[in-house]
């Protein structure tokens, strides 16, 4: 009976508690885009590394008076961007970025001076206070401060950050080693080769090749098994020699004559740790480790089921080996009302937009059945629907996750 079926919040805890963080490894910055910081950085350096002008015109010096509009100063030089440190007095034309010259302390630009010759000089034609239009030294990041804390997740605004500071490389966490085994004679891999009578192609093995990396993970080994054990059993063989830590399958886990991978895993001395949970899509979710320690995940072949099986139980997996924290969903309200069933927890392809009130709504698409891929290539988000829950009210607030688990907003649940 469903009833008596795990949740999905009591299997993940039974993954999480199989699986620890992973290691980590040194990666130079520039190659550092989409991994997990795994250790915070801190500036050696000051940025701006010195007091440089914010825009063309007239470097001064004054100490703390303003100087004011009308009088007039010998141009006594000029400071490009690049040139060195000097000490100057008078006033200096200046460039924007420029390093303000030692002795000098405010820049007036070419728009409020006049440039006045016989001799050179500048007038004022505004009062000009103290650090006006200087960008000071460390004013965005002063020496030892954090600028990155571990568990982000890299992306080009970061690394430009790291450039600025000169941080040659970073700590990230190692990507875990995942296989994908999809299972079924009547698979056809070659999306060109024609179909023939009760054969279908292969959209499984395409989709986790290219969500499994985007989840933080290196995909080392990838094949299509016939329904067979011993060809299985040599296909699970391959992924450990590619050293995958996680192996994920599908197909060939529900209780049909053809569903052998209990007996493949029970031939292996695998410790099956659940098998079928109280989930829409994916019931029949397995979760075994090996005797070497791999953990396999065998998800059930229908497409939404494999999605589901991913999203929501092997990238836990891949959170913990990356040193993150549980994943926390954001709070939606529902833009329509929405019936289920009890006794099953729904995780619905969904879109979140913005409505005409200029607020967040989440809205389950139609076609939830679990054969149907494109509503999810139309989804944004998934909704989850508790097991016990009958009739949502459109305004109902619902669990909404991102596509995937690094495509979710980061939360600082600490400062919240």
């Amino acid at each position: 009976m469903s009833h008596d079926l795990l949740d999905p919040a009591g299997a993940q805890r039974i993954i999480l508690d199989a699986c620890s963080q992973g290691q980590r490894e040194r990666c130079h910055s520039s190659a550092a885009l989409g991994r997990i910081l795994a250790l915070s950085v801190v500036s050696t350096s000051a940025l701006p590394p010195f007091d440089n002008s914010a825009m063309d015109g007239y470097a001064l010096g004054g100490g703390t008076e303003p100087l004011p509009a009308g009088s007039e100063w010998p141009i006594e030089g000029e400071q490009a961007a690049g040139d060195a440190a000097r000490s100057a007095h008078g006033a200096w034309e200046i460039m924007t970025g420029a390093r303000v010259p030692g002795g000098l302390d405010r820049v007036i630009p070419v728009e409020q001076a006049e440039r006045l010759e016989a001799p050179l000089r500048v007038r004022l034609l505004a009062d000009l206070t103290a650090g006006q239009n200087v960008r000071f030294a460390g004013s965005d990041v002063a020496v030892g401060e954090t600028v990155l804390a571990a568990g982000n997740l890299l992306a080009p605004h970061h690394l430009m950050l790291l450039a600025a500071l000169g941080v040659a490389s970073v700590d990230v966490a190692s990507r875990p080693r995942v296989a994908v085994l999809c299972t079924g004679r009547e698979l056809v891999d070659d999306p060109a080769m024609p179909l023939a009578s009760g054969q279908i192609r292969n959209s499984n093995g395409p989709f986790l090749a290219a969500r499994i990396p985007r989840a933080g993970a290196e995909l080392v080994h990838a094949e299509t098994v016939s329904d067979d054990v011993d060809a299985f059993l040599a296909a699970v063989e391959r992924a450990r020699v590619a050293g995958a830590r996680i192996v994920v399958s599908t197909g060939a886990v529900s209780m049909g004559r053809y569903d052998f991978v209990p007996a493949a895993l029970e031939r292996l001395g695998a410790e099956v740790l659940f098998h079928k949970i109280a989930i829409r899509p994916g019931k029949p979710l397995l979760f075994a480790r090996l005797p070497d320690g791999t953990l396999f995940f065998g998800l059930p072949g229908n497409p939404i089921a494999v999605a589901v099986g991913l999203r929501f139980f092997v990238e836990p997996a891949l959170r913990t080996m990356l040193g993150l924290p549980r994943e926390r969903p954001w709070q939606v309200p529902l833009a329509a009302s929405f019936t289920k069933k009890p006794r099953l927890h729904f995780y619905l392809k969904s879109r979140v937009e913005v409505n005409a009130q200029g607020q967040l709504a989440a809205t389950a698409l139609t076609g939830q059945e679990s054969y149907r891929i494109r509503p999810l290539a139309e989804a944004n988000a998934w909704v989850g629907i508790p097991i016990d829950a009958t009739t949502l009210p459109a305004g109902t607030l619902v669990d909404t996750y991102g596509l995937g688990h690094l495509e979710s907003p980061q939360w600082d649940w600490k400062a919240s």
